[in-house]
């Protein structure tokens, strides 16, 4: 399989949403390639080192397969819209893992969420999401296996609450960190910290949890 190099090409899975638009744009930044994977076409405005792939169903391994073809990396940014059930993460992963294996890809970082399967602590910020958006976690809790048996260098990361603001470079990383009721994490430091994941590969087969 590809191995990891300084300059890597990075293909980003729900590219298009809040988080994964930074992550896009960490990873121009730091100079990679980067192929955002988004569902419909114009999402992004051309620029050098981007390139645009469709892939509208996330069932198609077909249609994801050439999106993928050359990439070093895939970071999934995918969640689930709205309210109600979902398993947009679950199909996605799903159909993403044998496409990397066919291709030779390796490196798969994922965004979860803590209090998912064992992190679910019974703590009140635990009791708290499961309450208000209890369906995206019932996603994330059936992918989550899906990506520790592919045979793939993954990292799941659980992050607590998102929210919309400015980078700050201040967060804490760690597989033990508590997370409580008042932690969130902002979009902008997550999606350095994945890009920064995708370069040092410090949390292969971990679960690193982020907060401010």
């Amino acid at each position: 399989m590809r191995q990891i190099v300084s300059k890597s090409t990075v293909a980003v899975l729900g590219a298009s949403g809040a988080t994964g638009r930074l992550v896009v744009a960490n990873a121009l930044e730091a100079g990679h390639d980067v192929v955002a994977v988004v569902r419909r076409a114009g999402s992004f405005t051309p620029t050098a080192g981007l390139q645009e792939r469709i892939w509208s169903d996330v069932h198609d391994g077909d249609a994801l397969a050439p999106a993928l073809a050359g990439a070093d990396i895939v970071i999934s940014a995918l969640g689930g819209a709205g309210s109600g059930p979902t398993t947009v993460c679950t199909d996605a992963i799903r159909t993403a893992v044998p496409a990397m294996v066919a291709d030779g890809i390796a490196r798969l970082i994922v965004v979860s969420a803590h209090g998912v399967l064992e992190s679910h602590d019974g703590s009140l910020y635990c009791r708290a999401v499961w309450s208000g958006v209890g369906e995206k976690m019932q996603d994330k809790e059936t992918m989550e296996p899906l990506i520790v048996d592919s045979g793939l260098d993954w990292t799941i990361v659980r992050p607590p609450a998102l929210r919309d603001t400015p980078a700050t470079g201040k967060y804490v990383v760690g597989e033990e960190i508590p997370i409580r009721l008042w932690h969130s994490i902002g979009r902008a430091d997550l999606a350095a910290f994945l890009v920064q994941e995708a370069e040092q590969a410090q949390f292969v087969h971990r679960y690193p949890r982020i907060h401010r």
